[in-house]
């Protein structure tokens, strides 16, 4: 009986050391899993759910302006030709401050209100080597169009209102009446000539700073426009 008591206890000891053995394998396994998870864990920390986006909010303001003018400095503005700035205001439109400048157009007796933020409408007048390109532009010859004068005259009225100097003064000599090509002219001609002339004529006496009246003989001269011509107009 004793040797079969020995026997027992020695088959438990064996079944505890193989238990004991199994659970320190799983704990070691265990043990080389944890770093693992321990870095899923910091990333998912990191990660955001669609309930925890964080929202950004627009900050309302005047969009930076390109180029500012001085009070008291011409500018062009293209449908209404050379302007003064008399003024640089502010005002609150809702929670948005604008400044805008003040333009006093001479010719047409009109003040306009321009936003500093929309000012590429505006342009500096041109310089002293852009009006002797114009001066070069009134001598050459007009160009012959064969089109339709109601196309033409549509051509014409947007290059006056371009804004672009060249253009205005490619208008001007176009329908200049005192040339060979051109004989007539009819009264949508004349009218557009004028205001072409005119707009011209007004940044030749801002640019050259002289009198209207040397301005007139200067373009006048370069157009070939005589005397003449001038008085039975």
């Amino acid at each position: 009986m004793p040797k079969l008591k020995k026997v027992k206890k020695a088959k438990k000891t064996k079944k505890v050391k193989k238990v004991k053995k199994l659970v320190e394998k799983k704990l070691k396994i265990k043990a080389e899993k944890k770093p693992k998870t321990e870095t899923l864990k910091s990333v998912n920390k990191n990660t955001y759910t669609p309930e925890e986006k964080v929202e950004i909010k627009k900050i309302k303001k005047q969009a930076t302006e390109k180029r500012l003018y001085e009070v008291k400095s011409f500018v062009v503005y293209p449908k209404h030709g050379v302007g003064k700035i008399i003024a640089v205001e502010k005002a609150s439109i809702g929670q948005i401050e604008i400044q805008f400048y003040k333009i006093f157009i001479e010719k047409e007796k009109l003040t306009l209100t321009v936003p500093i933020n929309q000012q590429a409408n505006l342009r500096p007048v041109s310089t002293i080597h852009q009006i002797n390109k114009c001066i070069a532009i009134l001598k050459s010859k007009p160009k012959i169009k064969r089109t339709m004068w109601s196309r033409r005259a549509q051509e014409y009225d947007q290059k006056i209102n371009s804004g672009k100097i060249y253009e205005l003064t490619e208008v001007v000599k176009d329908l200049n009446k005192n040339s060979d090509i051109i004989a007539d002219q009819s009264y949508s001609e004349r009218q557009l000539f004028e205001k072409a002339y005119i707009r011209l004529k007004s940044e030749f006496e801002v640019v050259l700073k002289v009198s209207p009246e040397e301005v007139s003989i200067k373009m006048d001269k370069a157009l070939g426009r005589n005397q003449n011509t001038l008085e039975a107009e």
